[in-house]
This record gives C-alpha cells, structure tokens and sequence, in this order.
C-alpha cells in the first residue's frame, strides 16, 4: 500500500520537531529515529519490531526508549496505537481516517484502499458517548493463505 503523500525526510524532521514542542515534549534523537520508521514503514510494527529497526541506527536504544517514544508520538497526535483483544498493539504514522487488514496467523496489519465509511447506526446504551469506531478486516496475508490449502 502507498501512503497518500510521503514528507521529505526535511519535512518529517520539522513536522516532528514543531509537534513536540507544541505538546511542551523534547526533541530527540531517539524519537526522531523512531518517527522516521514508522513514516517509512508501510506495515504496522509493534514496538518490538521498531526496537529491532532502530536499533540498527543507535545501538544503545532500550526497548523502554522505544516503548516511551511511541507513546509520546501517539500522545502528541503524530501516531495511532492500534490495540487488539490479545493485548497486542501496533503503531502506524497513517494518522488520517483508513481502515486496516489484520492477518489472523502472521499478525501483519496494512492499509485497505477505499473510502470512508459513514458511522453506523448502532444503539450503544443510555449516556454512552461515541468517539468513533473502526472497521477492521482478518483474515489471511496471501503467505499464510497459502499455506493453508
């Protein structure tokens, strides 16, 4: 899948930075490495896997690092957790309205083209407030498709 308009890496940079700041966060290089991943990542990693890929440019990053940068990323509205029932959560720099597809064996979740849908009509219970929903579409990458027939 491709991203509606990838930043320049100057962009990214200064988007970051000027983001930060206006949330009173600090600018670092660890999260300036970990930002940088997850714009260039077309798959949602989880913080294990950033942990891996940016290990890879600033050897001594703790996963406790990765863990905090993420959650300041998301904090200050440059990226989405997305949580599952299994306790699992990935990150995605996408942070515009789309939907995902989520393999139920491998675990990869991706961009699904297409439009936005409107809210349902759903009735939630009394004095419940919507915020939104999401739509989300399992079943199997075509690797792991294939290894099921």
């Amino acid at each position: 899948m491709t991203r509606t308009a990838t930043p320049r890496p100057e962009q990214t940079e200064a988007l970051l930075r000027q983001t930060l700041e206006a949330h009173g966060q600090r600018y670092t290089e660890q999260r300036a490495a970990v930002y940088r991943f997850l714009m260039g990542s077309f798959e949602h990693p989880s913080a294990d896997e950033v942990f891996t890929a940016v290990r890879g440019e600033i050897v001594d990053i703790s996963l406790a690092t990765v863990y905090k940068a993420l959650e300041t990323l998301v904090s200050c509205g440059l990226a989405v957790k997305l949580t599952y029932g299994d306790d699992s959560a990935r990150y995605d720099a996408r942070t515009d309205d789309h939907y995902h597809s989520r393999c139920l064996r491998c675990g990869i979740v991706r961009d699904v083209a297409g439009e936005a849908v409107a809210m349902p009509r759903v009735e939630v219970g009394e004095g419940f407030r919507v915020e939104g929903f999401r739509v989300e579409v399992v079943g199997y990458c075509p690797t792991c498709a294939a290894t099921l027939e």
